[in-house]
């Protein structure tokens, strides 16, 4: 008992899901047959999620994301108003051409080194990273897991895909702006106030306060100076790393958990012969490759006792605009009761077969609006881990309570986007 309650509350639920999926088959609930192929289509999504990891944290430890933190900042030129921009459309088009997994991991810390560069409180750039990690996820296939499985449902190219969801994706990502500067980096919220005095080792940064140091002056910033990194050899093969996973995710034939796993090698060599003491065993993301299956298995439980007709009566078989806006609807609320891949998967098999823009937008519902749970979307869930490892604190019910206006407002504004372009 002691053991558990030294755990996180987050760990505490991975457990807990994990252990009740397990009873669910061992009782029978959950056939061992469906498991089995729930368990076959996680499989290499998480050997990816763990993969991407290892290679974030030893990308991170080796100083590539102050690099590039110092850049973006330095682009800015001191304009907090362009510093914004250049934000939303480095979160945005690294989410379109990539996917929002990749963004969480790998944009999140460039984005929290940022703000200790700038003097700007970390929570602008932290949920500037996780917001538009969801909300810029309807354009490709590429750009959401569940947009592979809507692409293949409705027989579209990628070319086809963004040809139907263009304005969908422009009006979320326009709200996800208008709410992100109206909540988040407005002058008096993007002020860190005073540091208090802290231990010379301490290098935390409070997602309510700030970077420790730093502090804004008028409404300019200053620039940082250029970051050079300790270790050039470990940076150098890191970043090539790191340039290598984006290029084969683009241009290769390759499934995202061999270039991930593959970059993962590259950076775990590299420090192997060059900072051995880095490689640790707490790299490996262990919570999430917990709470993944036994998520997937409690949602195919529920599922086949009940969920799917409780899904068809919600979602109802009308494919014009109502029909669409019910389906976003549930699709979003239920995302962030549970989780927003599962909540796909079922909610696919409940909207009828030639209702093509009903299945459009539940797949807006289930990548714009799972903002407001952390455990809403994996890309949350990624973020948030990122969060913790850098020592930055996240006020769950602020969080909570603005992604509800982000997730209604961006929701609602792309369906009717997609009504209105058919």
């Amino acid at each position: 008992m002691s053991v558990i309650r030294r755990l996180h509350v987050l760990d505490r639920v991975a457990v807990a899901l994990l252990t009740t999926g397990l009873l669910c088959v061992a009782s029978g609930l959950l056939p061992a047959a469906d498991a089995g192929d729930a368990m076959r289509r996680i499989a290499p999504l998480l050997a990816f999620l763990a993969t991407v990891i290892v290679l974030a944290e030893l990308t991170s430890r080796a100083e590539v994301f102050d690099v590039v933190a110092a850049r973006v900042a330095r682009a800015g030129r001191g304009s907090y108003p362009l510093l914004f921009l250049l934000c939303v459309a480095f979160a945005s088009i690294t989410t379109i051409s990539l996917n929002l997994d990749t963004t969480a991991v790998l944009l999140t810390p460039v984005m929290l080194a940022m703000a200790g560069r700038v003097g700007i409180a970390a929570v602008p750039l932290a949920m500037t990273t996780v917001w538009l990690a969801n909300t810029a996820s309807l354009l490709l296939p590429v750009s959401n897991l569940t947009n592979l499985l809507a692409a293949d449902r409705v027989a579209l190219s990628s070319l086809g895909l963004a040809g139907r969801m263009w304005a969908p994706q422009l009006a979320a990502i326009t709200v996800t702006m208008a709410c992100l500067w109206g909540f988040y980096w407005r002058r008096d919220s993007r002020t860190p106030p005073a540091p208090a005095p802290a231990p010379a080792d301490a290098a935390r940064v409070d997602v309510e306060g700030g970077a420790d140091g730093g502090a804004e002056s008028g409404r300019r910033y200053v620039p940082p100076g250029v970051h050079r990194p300790g270790d050039p050899v470990v940076f150098r093969a890191c970043a090539l790393a790191c340039a290598g996973f984006l290029l084969a995710i683009l241009v290769a034939d390759v499934e995202l958990w061999v270039a991930s796993a593959t970059a993962a090698a590259v950076a775990v060599v590299a420090f192997a012969a060059r900072e051995r003491k880095a490689l640790r065993w707490s790299l490996v993301p262990w919570r999430l490759l917990v709470m993944v299956p036994g998520m997937f298995l409690v949602v195919e439980t529920v599922n086949a006792h009940g969920l799917h007709a409780l899904l068809s009566s919600a979602v109802g078989h009308d494919g014009g605009a109502l029909g669409q806006f019910r389906a976003a609807a549930v699709g979003a609320g239920l995302s962030n009761v549970l989780n927003n891949l599962p909540v796909y998967l079922a909610g696919e098999g409940a909207v009828p077969v030639g209702n093509h823009d009903q299945l459009l937008a539940l797949l807006i519902g289930t990548n714009a609006g799972p903002v407001i749970t952390p455990w809403a979307s994996l890309a949350t869930l990624l973020w948030y881990e990122r969060c913790v490892a850098y020592g930055v604190r996240v006020p769950v019910a602020r969080l909570m309570g603005t992604g509800a206006v982000l997730a209604v407002s961006a929701v609602a504004a792309s369906v009717a986007a997609l009504a209105l372009t058919r």
